[in-house]
């Protein structure tokens, strides 16, 4: 008779192949999981974006207007916010966080002595400025419908991060439109007249800054201009989407877009390079700079965008700009792939990719100083550029 001997285990060999085996797998599926998840956090992303284009419409119902941009209390008494809040300040009791809004409307009192007007204190407040016992809660809250799940910025030197920001169009001369009656215009009366007569002609975006507008002021229709766009916040690294440098000429001069370039990394296109004129905030150190950082700050590079550079191309601010405050080409910009969620004037919300049909990026802006374009000039910013301006006239017939 025959004898079997049981086998009690695999041999080495058999279980060095399970192991390949499984690790063959879990190499082919972490990919898939993490595109998954990407795609999850992406939908959240679109649906923070949606709520807030619903407040904007729900806004307007209420006020017929929609929210100021660079708005604010001038002059009063205390502290004063210089009309520098952002349009999400306005939004806050539309998109269920009344609390933080009855925080901001009313006086409010620290833990200490100090008492903020309705209001607040002007955003611009460094992390230092609200040391304790003196600070600000309301501009130190991060409010999760203002982030992005898939942007992974957190923490100091940032305040409260937004991923959103206005859009203020293709052009950048005095992008903080004059307002006479506010006192922000100084000068003489010719000055005066000259700085409202270049705001008038180069604020052509969604937003005004420190004007009321009505969605009857878009002629160009809702659904064919872009109201906001995502922005990447920043890492405290040199990327040039989330850091700014200075380049020379004035601002919407030709060439000032591009004008940034050479300072970019050729080793690493991604980053700038250590040397580069990086642009620093008037008030603070640099480090507080960041894109996205402060999500009540109306100006710069924590408050809007542009449509001139398309989505994820490097922020360049203007030679006369010695700071993050205001003048220059800030493109929207996402850690999503390959673009950038936009939410148009009608409260839709699209995907709009790096490569969009964006003209001639050498060309002038359209102002109301000699080496302008004319005002009321169809955008020298193709598809992207026309899709910034609510009253220019073009024609869209193109998807994207």
């Amino acid at each position: 008779m025959l004898r079997f001997r049981n086998r009690q285990a695999f041999t080495l060999v058999e279980l060095l192949v399970v192991i390949a085996i499984i690790g063959v797998l879990v190499g082919l599926l972490l990919p898939a999981v993490q595109a998954a998840r990407e795609a999850a956090r992406r939908m959240s992303c679109s649906n923070n974006f949606k709520q807030i284009g619903l407040a904007v419409h729900n806004y307007h119902s209420a006020y017929k207007q929609m929210p100021m941009h660079c708005g604010g209390t001038p002059s009063q008494p205390g502290f004063d916010n210089k009309l520098e809040l952002s349009w999400l300040v306005g939004l806050t009791p539309f998109i269920e966080q009344q609390a933080i809004w009855e925080q901001i409307s009313n006086p409010f009192k620290t833990t200490g002595s100090r008492v903020y007007p309705a209001m607040g204190p002007e955003p611009r407040f460094t992390i230092a400025n609200h040391a304790s016992p003196n600070r600000y809660d309301p501009w130190l809250t991060e409010i999760p419908g203002f982030r992005c799940p898939s942007d992974p910025g957190a923490g100091l030197p940032s305040q409260g991060r937004t991923n959103y920001a206005a859009s203020l169009g293709d052009a950048v001369d005095y992008m903080l439109s004059a307002r006479s009656d506010s006192g922000v215009v100084t000068g003489s009366a010719a000055q005066k007249a000259d700085k409202i007569n270049r705001a008038r002609a180069s604020n052509r975006g969604f937003w005004r800054p420190r004007h009321n507008i009505r969605f009857r002021a878009v002629l160009d229709g809702l659904s064919n201009t872009i109201c906001a766009g995502e922005i990447a916040t920043a890492l405290g690294d040199n990327d040039v989407r989330t850091r700014a440098v200075r380049a020379g000429g004035a601002a919407g001069n030709v060439n000032m877009n591009i004008k940034c370039d050479s300072d970019v990394d050729a080793t690493r296109p991604s980053f700038w390079k250590s040397t580069a004129n990086f642009a620093v905030p008037a008030v603070g150190p640099t480090s507080e700079a960041g894109r996205g950082y402060k999500w009540a700050m109306g100006r710069g590079i924590w408050g809007y965008l542009t449509t001139i550079a398309p989505p994820n191309e490097n922020l360049c601010l203007t030679g006369s700009s010695a700071n993050a405050f205001s003048g220059g080409v800030y493109p929207p910009s996402s850690r999503h792939q390959g673009g950038v969620h936009v939410l148009m004037g009608d409260g839709a919300v699209k995907f709009i990719t790096d490569s969009i049909e964006a003209g001639n990026q050498a060309s002038a802006q359209v102002g109301a100083r000699s080496f302008h374009l004319p005002p009321g000039s169809e955008s020298p910013y193709g598809l992207w550029g026309a899709l910034g301006t609510r009253a220019a006239k073009e024609v869209i017939n193109e998807d994207f």
